[in-house]
């Protein structure tokens, strides 16, 4: 197996947290043995697993922790060409048209086999993330999620295709940002396959004055984001969902988006009262490089870097 352009858990996170979310990218080169059992880690991760030629034989994947497999396919596959098991009952399937999702129980111990070249984003969901997101939501116990195959999910193609170009690239998403993924699709998951017990009670609430003060704070000391929600929510006296809804009340957008537009922010101030370069800026604002900031910062102020810096020297924006 060549694992290629892989992102293992570097990010650094307090000695209190959770395991840390992350993403990968494997490449297998159609030489490499691949093993018999895909084993996952215990943590919300997300997977992209290439392969020009296919599997010699099916694979079982496996998960440390309760969870529910996310299977989405990037491109098509013929009928002939693949097969899904769930507890050792092979299941009826068509042609893989793309972008199309399985969500399967680890529990069943789901096995795959695919004959062809594919291209595949598994999420690993843990299910203690889900329980939170439940509980926190008004919901009784979640039992049992239904099976899915093949499926025709909106929202889980949407998300996957908002997340393909940060995978295997080196400016990759934060654990702040992926932990904020967790919830959506999580919450995704649960209303959409979930037995669920009883209907969710709404809930209007944002943070208290001490906690939008608290959050704010933490966000701004860790600019990079690599900072947990389960920190922030654990200073604030919250369930990481219950924070992350009511932060999002309290501020009109998630933290991800939040310090992001503070490090836009933060960028701004430098380029206008300081003669720093725009590498020294991109590094001090909590950017990986100077091309993941000038992308991010055209794409929410119109206009590059540079420019916007020499309109607010000489007054003019000039091409």
């Amino acid at each position: 197996m060549d694992n290629k352009n892989a992102s293992p858990k570097t990010d650094k996170t307090p000695q209190t947290s959770p395991e840390a979310p992350f993403t990968t990218l494997i490449q297998l080169d159609g030489r490499s043995p691949v093993p018999s059992q895909f084993h996952t880690p215990g943590s919300f991760t997300i997977i992209r697993l290439q392969s020009p030629a296919g599997l010699p034989d099916r694979i079982t994947k496996l998960s440390p922790v309760p969870a529910l497999l996310v299977s989405i396919s990037l491109k098509s596959l013929a009928s002939s060409s693949y097969q899904v098991w769930t507890a050792d009952k092979l299941i009826a399937t068509s042609i893989v048209q793309p972008f199309r999702s399985n969500v399967i129980d680890f529990d069943s111990q789901p096995r795959c086999w695919a004959g062809s070249a594919f291209d595949y984003v598994h999420y690993s969901v843990p299910r203690k993330g889900l329980d939170d997101i439940a509980e926190d939501l008004g919901f009784g116990r979640v039992s049992d999620y239904r099976l899915a195959v093949l499926e025709d999910d909106l929202v889980v193609a949407q998300i996957t295709k908002g997340i393909l170009p940060f995978l295997g690239r080196s400016d990759r998403l934060s654990v702040l940002a992926l932990d904020q993924l967790s919830l959506v699709l999580g919450a995704h998951l649960l209303q959409q396959y979930g037995v669920l017990q009883k209907t969710a009670r709404p809930s209007k609430g944002g943070l208290a004055p001490w906690q939008k003060r608290r959050a704010s704070e933490l966000l701004h000391e860790n600019m990079h984001g690599r900072i947990r929600l389960s920190d922030i929510a654990r200073e604030c006296g919250l369930s990481v969902s219950h924070f992350a809804r009511s932060f999002k009340i309290s501020f009109g957008t998630s933290t991800h988006q939040w310090l992001i537009q503070h490090r836009i922010d933060h960028a701004k101030q430098l380029m206008s009262q300081t003669s720093m370069s725009l590498i020294d800026i991109a590094i001090q604002s909590g950017f990986n490089d100077q091309a993941a900031f000038t992308r991010i910062f055209h794409q929410l102020v119109g206009v590059s870097p540079g420019r916007w810096r020499r309109h607010h020297v000489t007054g003019t924006f000039r091409a």
